[in-house]
């Protein structure tokens, strides 16, 4: 799909032709879309290439009079009953007289751009500097945003530690451990990106879009610290998920292991007198025997099975 804007007293609006000082929103493009920009703009094609690559990493490239820059944005995915979270590549293309970016899917970061910019109300295509270091901040901010909703997961996660004794919550630890992975890298990336920005040999700042890419840097090694962060708190409560999952069977498998031993002891003695053999109390004649035999052998196994109780309850088997 292809959308056109341009800039008119501070705002973003939509244009139906492609004119100088515009900006060409490219999403999911088809193959006819592609060869209609490039002829269009005059776009090198493994610029328009690039970007749709899911693996592409951040980088920046430069030719004739044409600037790549790819980034990559974090993006929502529905995973069961969960939601994680990935990164896909977004390529911004400068040319001499337009600003071109290029996704393989609708990402909500263009439309959040947009309403960001006409909010602003001081938005102005000629100056692409201030579009890209605008657009890397909103990309910062996706990403925070989505770091503190894992925080809050992870919380969660944490509370279900003393009780959990199946691999559903380990296996959604894993998952966000592989999605700050995936931040980290991208974040790495960006940050990289935004370094090559700053030296001046790609494009000339002024005093004020060097003002604005330093707020950008702050943002974006902020989110990577975050990252970084979650990335060992999550590392340590997965070890300590682990080692209390292990801790609740071995609590379990000696409270069934103490009781086996407990119970065992009326099946033995229950056992004994099913023998043809003679045997203490088998008389009942009260004549010859005695006519209480059931309730004292009863009782003996009450006593045996009441003394091993305390027993394994002093050594904290039970």
């Amino acid at each position: 799909m292809i959308r056109i804007f341009r800039s008119e007293k501070g705002v973003l609006l939509p244009s139906d032709k492609i004119g100088k000082h515009t900006w060409v929103c490219l999403t999911n493009p088809t193959d006819a879309e592609i060869q209609y920009i490039e002829t269009r703009l005059k776009i090198f094609p493994e610029f328009l290439r690039y970007p749709l690559d899911e693996e592409e990493s951040p980088r920046l490239e430069r030719e004739e009079q044409q600037i790549l820059i790819i980034i990559r944005v974090p993006q929502p995915v529905r995973a069961g009953l969960y939601v994680k979270y990935e990164t896909i590549p977004i390529g911004i293309i400068v040319t001499e007289e337009n600003i071109l970016t290029i996704c393989l899917m609708d990402h909500p970061i263009f439309e959040d751009f947009i309403t960001f910019a006409n909010r602003s109300k001081s938005f102005n295509l000629e100056r692409p500097v201030t579009f890209i270091f605008n657009f890397f901040l909103l990309a910062t901010t996706l990403y925070i945003k989505f770091l503190k909703q894992m925080d809050k997961v992870i919380e969660e996660y944490e509370e279900a530690l003393f009780k959990a004794l199946s691999n559903e919550e380990f296996l959604r630890m894993l998952s966000i451990e592989k999605t700050l992975t995936y931040f980290n890298t991208s974040l790495q990336g960006n940050d990289v990106v935004l370094t090559k920005l700053g030296s001046g040999r790609y494009l000339r700042l002024t005093e004020e879009e060097a003002e604005l890419l330093e707020d950008v840097q702050i943002e974006n090694r902020q989110a990577l610290e975050m990252t970084k962060v979650f990335i060992s708190i999550l590392a340590n409560t997965m070890d300590a998920y682990a080692s209390i999952i292990n801790n609740n069977v071995n609590v379990i498998m000696k409270f069934l292991a103490s009781m086996a031993i407990i119970l065992a002891i009326p099946n033995i003695i229950y056992s004994m007198y099913g023998m043809n053999i003679p045997l203490p109390f088998q008389e009942l004649d009260p004549l010859k025997g005695t006519p209480h035999a059931y309730y004292i052998i009863n009782l003996i196994i009450v006593l045996i099975c009441g003394t091993l109780l305390f027993i394994l309850r002093r050594k904290k088997y039970l």
